[in-house]
């Protein structure tokens, strides 16, 4: 039987509450959620908190919305506590961003969705999490509340290693805000073993056209070895040019030449960079066919 090390619980009342009993039992304190990836590695040892900081509670947390101002113009906002239920069953953010809704049928099965938190799973930072570079695709910004209040991190910096994130231990994830703009298109594709599996490979693209041109491209991709989920020398190479198959075909070609998978039994390194490619290629055809549409 597997069974994790002794542990302090503690139920947060607030953000600001769950703020400070993190900084108050420092680094030996984790944050709980839903708790798919945390509990099984505390039931193998492989994460031992003295304190876990349950934040259930914190309704504040949840809910998805759309708000603009003069200032700051249109966003969409994820509250960190949003299950995965919640986003996928969301018209409002499958309105604006289809590649939300590509992405979360496809992860896991719906136990784990109906408690897995958003949040949860970019905190995660697991090479093969899906929205790791869904969110990064979006160009999305995350909203982290510690000790001296808010602070933003672009996604392109939140992922600063394999599990490691720029959450500090003292610090909790409140929000992913995601701009609202005109002209755009985006799309998920995965291939994986079996359904709900981990990723043997998936990519996420966003698109945003002016006319024929791309004004501006987010290409993410999982589990192939892509720094920080990422791939800005094809995104570059799109960038102002004509949304061309050929355009496309080369940037497919470059976000595979950056990526560094390892192979392992889900397939060989150049399967998976085959995989890269290809989605690449297949995922911006269909983010610029429904951004033209």
């Amino acid at each position: 039987m597997q069974v994790p090390a002794q542990f302090e619980y503690q139920r947060a009342t607030g953000v600001d509450h769950a703020v400070a009993l993190l900084s108050r039992h420092g680094a030996e304190a984790r944050v709980v959620a839903g708790g798919h990836s945390l509990i099984p590695m505390m039931k193998l040892r492989l994460a031992q908190p003295e304190v876990l900081v349950d934040i259930n509670g914190l309704h504040e947390l949840t809910g998805i919305r759309v708000e603009s101002s003069r200032e700051n113009g249109r966003w969409l906002r994820i509250g960190a506590m949003t299950r995965h239920a919640e986003l996928l069953e969301s018209e409002l953010a499958g309105e604006h961003f289809e590649v939300l809704h590509e992405a979360e049928r496809v992860i896991a099965d719906p136990l784990v969705r109906n408690r897995g938190t958003v949040g949860g799973s970019v905190c995660q930072a697991d090479p093969s999490e899906d929205l790791s570079a869904v969110f990064t695709a979006l160009r999305a910004i995350a909203v982290i509340r510690g000790g001296d209040g808010d602070r933003t991190v672009p996604m392109r910096e939140f992922f600063v290693g394999p599990y490691q994130t720029a959450v500090g231990p003292a610090e909790v994830l409140v929000e992913l805000r995601v701009p609202v703009r005109p002209g755009c298109g985006s799309a998920h594709l995965k291939v994986d073993r079996r359904a709900g599996d981990w990723a043997v490979a998936s990519v996420a693209c966003t698109v945003w056209l002016d006319g024929d041109d791309v004004a501006e491209v987010g290409i993410g991709l999982t589990a192939v070895g892509a720094p920080n989920f990422s791939a800005p020398e094809a995104e570059d190479h799109l960038r102002g040019r004509p949304a061309t198959s050929e355009a496309i075909v080369e940037a497919g070609r470059i976000a595979a030449a950056h990526c560094r998978p390892v192979a392992d039994q889900r397939g060989p390194a150049d399967y998976k960079l085959h995989l890269a490619s290809e989605l690449t290629v297949r995922a911006l055809h269909r983010a610029v066919d429904r951004a033209r549409g």
